[in-house]
């Protein structure tokens, strides 16, 4: 039965000596990485979706377990992550209140930037990273009816203050909203939406859960996520890699330690506020030296400000694999 089967790079095997005790091929795999497992018995066979953090290919060793009874087949499950720009914007987005400068008053909708967030999708879950003051807008313009799960990368208010708006989603999903933070980002949230943690609510205040995560890999429904340490001036932050997808705003520097997480992601977004120095933020030449460093296939600037210029002029100064990022562009990624 096994010895028509080519192992190749997309094929894993596992072999089961009883009913509990199981050997599994080891080596890594890549964060975020699906898979479909497939028993295969005497008389019978079962698939579900599996998360491996543990396999490894095989080529041709069919023959090596002929004597074992059972086998588990493991195949590669190619699922397209989709990733939306919700906002590309700074905290105070573009236009600025009361500015008129030549990006301010451009009628370019390139250059109308909400607060940066990102919406994140699969065949099975849909989350966020940040939900600004322009979260509920966000929602709307890209016709999200269900969300599974919302991550803060800090908790400055361009990043949190639309959370009330998950109480949409608890009436229509029926549960809390989940939001998976760093415990001090997670005690600012229950700080500044106190009435939403009381033990005698208000009717219809948001039902928020708090998820506690750190620097180690977490996981929302199967799917794994790779926290990435960045200093914001000198406030600690969280960037994410999600597969072959690094997502990083805000920062002003990331440690040689943190990057050799993300040293072979082959979609880099990372902010640059704009072309002179900021204390707190990478500007347009330190982070496109950071793309050089880390030579993704391609890289996208978020959290831009007024002060980078007119969308359509700055992407001709940019390199073939860079793109400034504009709200509404969607990256797909097998």
């Amino acid at each position: 039965m096994f010895s028509t089967i080519k192992w190749s790079s997309e094929l894993m095997i596992s072999r089961l000596y009883g009913e509990n005790k199981s050997e599994f091929v080891s080596g890594p795999s890549a964060v975020g990485t699906r898979y479909k497992l497939t028993f295969i018995g005497e008389n019978f066979i079962k698939s579900k979706d599996f998360l491996s953090g543990v396999f490894t290919s095989l080529r041709n060793e069919d023959q090596r377990y002929s004597k074992f009874r059972y086998f588990y087949l493991i195949q590669k499950f190619q699922f397209v992550l989709n990733l939306t720009f919700l906002g590309t914007g700074t905290s105070q987005g573009v236009p600025i209140i009361g500015c008129h400068c030549n990006v301010c008053s451009s009628q370019d909708s390139l250059d109308k930037r909400l607060r940066s967030s990102v919406l994140i999708r699969n065949e099975s879950l849909s989350l966020v990273i940040d939900a600004g003051p322009d979260f509920r807008y966000q929602m709307l313009r890209e016709s999200v009816d269900s969300l599974d799960a919302i991550i803060l990368t800090h908790e400055h208010r361009d990043h949190i203050a639309g959370l009330d708006d998950v109480r949409a989603f608890n009436y229509i999903q029926k549960r809390a909203m989940d939001i998976f933070a760093e415990d001090r980002v997670l005690k600012e949230v229950r700080e500044q939406f106190l009435y939403a943690f009381e033990e005698d609510k208000y009717p219809g205040v948001p039902n928020i859960k708090l998820n506690l995560i750190d620097e180690n890999i977490f996981s929302i429904q199967g799917l794994s996520i790779l926290p990435i340490r960045a200093m914001h001036y000198t406030l600690p932050i969280l960037g994410f890699r999600i597969g072959d997808i690094t997502y990083i705003t805000d920062a002003s520097f990331i440690s040689e330690s943190e990057k050799k997480k993300f040293s072979d992601t082959k979609i880099l977004i990372i902010n640059a506020l704009r072309k002179e120095e900021h204390v707190t933020h990478f500007n347009l030449k330190q982070a496109l030296h950071l793309i050089e460093e880390i030579s993704p296939e391609k890289a996208i600037l978020t959290h831009v400000s007024h002060q980078m210029g007119r969308h359509s002029e700055v992407q001709r100064e940019l390199p073939d694999n860079v793109q400034l990022a504009y709200d509404g562009l969607q990256l797909e990624m097998d």
